[in-house]
């Protein structure tokens, strides 16, 4: 037992007392409390953590007191602690070395132990971590006694602070420091002397340096040093002499914004002053005016917190980074309390520890460096955040860290990962649970209440761009979008009663700053895996209710069948079924009797066989009737669609199908038609041979009839196969491969306006498509042309047949075939139909001419085109280069075009 208390942290500490001090165990009780104290707080060296640059200072230090075998010695022994690996904290022993080996109080002799007991007067020079951030200069570990004095060792300047003053660091940008115990409240009375060499032990670490040799006797300081110097009897200007003791109370002032008694502030100027009445050489002026200026960052840093922490609307972005300032300015009052208590330790105490060791301008200068360019980053800060909330202030912030000084990027860091706390968590909140609380509209997705359900995935939730954070790409801003939408749509629109929590495990969320400092430090690996994780789950999960439970892709196939004329069995019977009620005049239609066709025209094909919930949707609608429409004019078929997937079929979709439609139906009733037509050449061309006269004015309407069969079954394969079979792959294979439903929404509405486009439906092929409709009006004139035609001709027919049949009875009774009257009947009858068919040829040779021109304008049209297909589809309609042959412009334009191929393949 008593081996173990010999070896426990206390009894070696204390151990390590009496060895370094050369005194007993009770005369070290003092240094022994100090030193349980330092080791049990959170002080640190405000040097960079680097064992190589320790260990080099450690061999300058050897080769400096001519021990080169000594140095040689510890590199061998470093090299092998290194190799071994038996110390974890190599830095901290070797630091310990280094402290050790640099006391300024002794002279450069190893062999006097004892001097070391002046070590506990002053503390090693150590620094509170209060920000998470660790960043320092290199260049502050503390310097030897030789290098703290000039050539030839000769010491310098006491006004000049050493790297020991600066390595004080009470508001160093690795964090401030908090308040040195012995100046707390609450702390065990000291004497006057314990008291003021702990405080001034913790307060000026390395002051002693200054004067090797001795230190100042304790007692009251000269009056000249402490109080300013009087206005002479005889100076009649008014000039008032004052010292640096009495500037040095006032700047201490001046940092906490509180005008002193020589240093005030200008409201006109908008900086602080020294009254021109004091008289003052322009050094200590000029110090004076550079340390007024932390007192005006101060201000104006204090200025902006007071001003916004008590408005509301700043949200709750704005609170925490006022909160992150009042953080900062804590920090700088803890040192403005060092200040103000040393100095207070020097006039209440009546001590005097003369020049060297007492507060001066160029001290507060030195000591306050580092303050300063922290507090000049925060008004600059405060600047570029002015008139900013919400996301676009942390955009700031984080704007303002993209700098190559660490200092202030570790400063702006830190206030960013307070700043962005809110923000997180109106993400997490977001993307796990679906919800938005956003009271003062920080956040950067908006949401509109007005907003009805049917279009809660269009328009209800939008992206604020002007909010989103800079360290938050556009694309990762767009999934958390969607994350959140597609939960809210499975709760109020497709009714899905599963938890958030079953579709998207919710991982660790930011529960504190810390949490979001990491997650921002890592935006690339764990923040963008989080929103991918719930990205990709919350989407397909919300894909696979679509098509489960509400039928999306066969809805979608449906709409290929029947409103793209997909279903060729059922589209032609029904063009069957409804052709007698479609010629009819549009007035006296009734939907009715069109929805008992459709349903006959169902059962009749394969269309029978598909989804009853599809079929159920299928309807007839009526288009706005104009004077002398028929029933082809307002005919349409319509789908009905509601629900989840009315997201997907919008009106405006429901609208392009409409016009397609009614495109695709108007182009199919030209085929149909030719057919009729075709048809009744073929079964009147044997009949009409008894009539030879009419053989020039039946091969005219062949060969118009041939020109527009081939010019509507040429349109029928574009538009079939180049326009819509092409559209509708690329439309299957981007929604097989969709990610979410945004993707299968864009690519839906690409593949409507692909189909619009090139089917020149759209604004810029409006006069392509006048020409389409004037020649399929040239069609529909052409139909009723050759059928007034065989009408005619068909009556002529059937009267000279009955003529021939009446004459050969009669002579099969015996009787004359015919009387001279009738025979003159007859023959004016004839003579009469022969004269009627000049009329018809000219009549075909002009429909023939507006239909030839119709074409030949719209070839001109196609060539110009920037379709590529179209101007293929040139080629085909113009084949043998008929109207080539008649336009010059159709010859130029296909003659460059042709030219210009070879080069685009």
């Amino acid at each position: 037992m008593a081996a173990l208390d010999q070896k426990s942290p206390n009894v070696l500490l204390q151990s390590l007392c009496c060895r370094i001090t050369g005194k007993s165990e009770a005369e070290v009780a003092h240094q022994f409390q100090y030193a349980v104290r330092v080791v049990g707080s959170n002080y640190a060296p405000t040097i960079e953590r680097d064992e190589f640059l320790v260990s080099e200072k450690i061999k300058k230090e050897l080769l400096k007191q001519r021990r080169e075998g000594d140095a040689a010695l510890f590199s061998e022994l470093h090299r092998k602690l290194q190799t071994q690996g038996v110390l974890k904290h190599r830095w901290s022993v070797l630091y310990l070395l280094l402290s050790l080996c640099e006391d300024p109080r002794k002279p450069m002799c190893h062999s006097q132990v004892g001097s070391y007991g002046a070590l506990f007067a002053q503390a090693l020079p150590r620094d509170a971590h209060s920000t998470p951030f660790y960043c320092t200069r290199p260049g502050s570990l503390p310097l030897s006694y030789t290098e703290r004095s000039g050539p030839g060792g000769t010491q310098i300047s006491t006004s000049m602070g050493t790297s020991g003053i600066s390595s004080l660091g009470v508001y160093s940008l690795n964090g401030p420091t908090p308040t040195p115990q012995p100046l707390l409240a609450g702390h065990p009375p000291q004497t006057a002397g314990q008291q003021l060499g702990s405080r001034l032990a913790w307060a000026l670490p390395n002051t002693s340096a200054l004067a090797p040799t001795s230190r100042a006797p304790l007692g009251p300081p000269p009056h000249s040093t402490r109080a300013p110097r009087p206005r002479h009897d005889g100076d009649l200007t008014g000039e008032l002499w004052v010292g640096e003791a009495a500037l040095v109370r006032d700047i201490l002032y001046v940092f906490q914004g509180i005008d002193g008694k020589f240093i005030k502030m200008s409201n006109t100027d908008n900086c602080y002053k020294i009254d021109s009445k004091v008289v003052l050489c322009k050094s200590l002026r000029d110090t004076s005016s550079r340390l007024a200026e932390l007192g005006w960052l101060h201000n104006k840093i204090r200025k902006y917190t007071d001003s916004r922490s008590l408005d509301r609307a700043f949200g709750l972005v704005g609170q925490s980074f006022c909160a992150s300032l009042h953080q900062e300015l804590k920090e700088y009052y803890r040192l403005l309390a060092v200040l103000h208590s040393q100095l207070q330790v020097e006039d209440d105490q009546g001590v005097n520890l003369g020049v060297e060791s007492s507060l001066t301008l160029r001290r507060l200068l030195v000591w306050t460096y580092d303050p300063k360019v922290r507090l000049k980053t925060l008004a600059a800060l405060v600047d570029f955040c002015q008139g900013r909330k919400g996301g676009e202030l942390a955009s700031a912030v984080h704007a303002y860290g993209k700098t190559g000084d660490p200092q202030m990027r570790a400063l702006v860091q830190h206030i960013l990962s307070l700043v962005s706390h809110p923000i997180l968590n109106f993400l997490y909140r977001w993307i796990y649970d679906g919800e938005l609380e956003d009271t003062y509209h920080e956040f950067f997705v908006a949401s509109d209440p007005t907003v009805k359900t049917d279009r809660l995935w269009h328009d209800k939730y939008s992206l604020r761009k002007s909010m989103i954070p800079t360290f938050i790409t556009m694309d990762q801003a767009r999934k958390v979008l969607l994350i959140g939408k597609s939960i809210n749509f499975l709760h109020q629109v497709c009714h899905d009663r599963t938890s958030p929590g079953k579709i998207t495990p919710a991982s660790k969320s930011t529960d504190s700053p810390k949490d979001a400092a990491e997650l921002l430090s890592d935006l690339e690996g764990a923040f963008q895996g989080k929103i991918d994780a719930a990205y990709f789950e919350t989407s397909k999960y919300l894909l696979n209710v679509l098509n489960q439970n509400y039928l999306l892709l066969e809805h979608l196939q449906a709409m290929r069948r029947y409103l793209l004329l997909g279903q060729g069995d059922f589209i032609r019977h029904l063009m069957d079924l409804l052709k007698p009620e479609l010629a009819r005049p549009a007035t006296t239609l009734y939907q009715h009797n069109l929805t008992g066709i459709l349903e006959t025209a169902v059962r009749a094909t394969n269309a029978q066989y598909d989804n009853a919930e599809i079929l159920k949707r299928l309807d007839v609608r009526l288009l706005e009737v104009s004077p002398g429409d028929t029933g082809w004019d307002v005919f349409s078929l319509d789908y009905h669609v509601e629900g989840p997937i009315a997201t997907v079929f919008t009106r405006e979709c429901m609208s392009h199908y409409l016009r397609v439609f009614n495109f695709l139906w108007r182009a199919k009733r030209m085929e149909y038609i030719l057919t009729d037509i075709w048809k009744g050449q073929m079964c009147n061309a044997k009949l009409l041979k008894s009539m030879p006269e009419l053989s020039g004015v039946l091969h005219q309407c062949h060969i118009l009839a041939n020109e527009m069969v081939h010019f509507i079954h040429q349109m029928q394969y574009y538009i079939t196969f180049e326009v819509l079979e092409c559209c509708w792959d690329e439309l299957w294979n981007k929604v097989e491969k969709a990610q979410d439903l945004d993707h299968i929404i864009a690519a839906h509405e690409e593949f409507l306006d692909s189909v619009i486009s090139r089917c020149l439906l759209d604004t810029n092929s409006r006069s392509l498509l006048n020409q389409l409709r004037a020649i399929f009006d040239q069609i529909i004139e052409f139909q009723s042309a050759q059928d007034s035609l065989y009408r005619s001709a068909l009556e002529e027919l059937t009267l000279r047949l009955q003529y021939e049949e009446r004459k050969k009875q009669r002579d099969s009774e015996g009787e004359w075939g015919v009387t001279a009257e009738q025979e003159a009947e007859e023959n004016r009858r004839i003579q009469e139909f022969q004269e009627t068919i000049p009329k018809m040829r000219s009549q075909l040779r002009i429909l023939t001419h507006f239909y030839q021109g119709i074409v030949q304008q719209f070839l001109v049209l196609i060539m110009t085109s920037p379709d590529e297909s179209l101007r293929f589809l040139s080629f085909r309609l113009d084949f043998n280069e008929h109207y080539r042959a008649r336009d010059p412009r159709l010859r130029a334009s296909l003659g460059a075009t042709r030219g210009r191929r070879p080069s685009n393949i």
